[in-house]
């Protein structure tokens, strides 16, 4: 086989100083860890260990029941590491309702907003304490292309990424929301003419011009195609997302009812600040 299965002990894990000073990474990880889940590596020497296939493997053929992302190497960037954590929670805690990732659109798009949105929220941790991260001069340049596009000022776009620093813990839910809200009803369009509609409705929002950053169209077709039930929404996912919406803070939320199970921190350890 040209890809083989690695646990986290045994990737590299690149930039992960850049993230000591956010608590939700630890636990992140340490969820992976505990649980043994495994990466796509590709061996060396193959074509596999290049950017563009691994992105090719992972859009195309990523699974929401049994995810495993392809890497091109032996090492994981840290967001990503965090990225691939909140996936697994959120299969966790479906599995735990008795639903599975891929039972109903909503549940599809409720990992993927959560892990798309908590990326929004690492641009607003590390612009006040790390702006040397590598997340930072990949991500904030692909942001400032699609909000140019979708007609934003370069002044609007350093002011919405001020915003974001000051309250990255609001700035995570109200993407959230715009993702699962966008893609949930985008998702039983029928036709270009009405999903044009649909989209349209969410251009003023305030994350409006980044709504093309995300892989929108590639989870709703895998939704169309994989999804067993595209019928009335998910009443569990709904629940879940309805309890995001009235907490006071989302991630708060989601780090006491979904990572509050993992082995506590040792006392001797400083906890650094979520």
């Amino acid at each position: 086989m040209r890809l083989q299965r690695l646990t986290l002990d045994h990737l590299r894990i690149e930039d992960e100083r850049s993230y000591r000073h956010i608590g939700l990474y630890a636990e992140l990880k340490r969820a992976l860890v505990r649980d043994h889940v495994t990466f796509l590596v590709p061996k060396p020497g193959t074509p596999e260990a290049r950017w563009d296939r691994a992105l090719f493997l992972n859009l195309t053929f990523w699974s929401a029941d049994q995810p495993s992302d392809v890497l091109d190497g032996d090492a994981i960037p840290a967001d990503v590491l965090m990225h691939a954590g909140w996936h697994h929670v959120t299969r966790r805690a479906l599995e735990a309702l008795g639903t599975a990732s891929s039972q109903s659109p909503e549940a599809l798009f409720l990992g993927e907003s959560i892990a798309s949105a908590f990326d929004l929220y690492l641009v607003g941790r590390l612009l006040g304490h790390a702006p040397d991260a590598s997340f930072l001069e990949t991500q904030v340049p692909a942001m400032a292309e699609v909000a140019q596009q979708a007609g934003m000022p370069e002044e609007a776009f350093e002011a919405m990424l001020d915003e974001v620093s000051r309250d990255p813990d609001k700035a995570f839910e109200d993407l959230r929301e715009l993702l699962f809200d966008a893609s949930t009803a985008l998702v039983r369009a029928p036709s270009a003419e009405e999903a044009a509609e649909t989209i349209a409705r969410f251009d003023g929002h305030r994350f409006g011009p980044l709504l093309h950053h995300y892989e929108l169209s590639t989870w709703i077709l895998y939704a169309r195609a994989y999804a067993k039930d595209l019928g009335a929404p998910d009443p569990q996912v709904m629940a879940i997302d309805a309890a995001l919406r009235g907490a006071d803070v989302a991630l708060d939320w989601l780090e006491k009812h979904w990572l509050s199970g993992d082995p506590a921190v040792p006392a001797d350890r400083e906890v650094p600040t979520r």
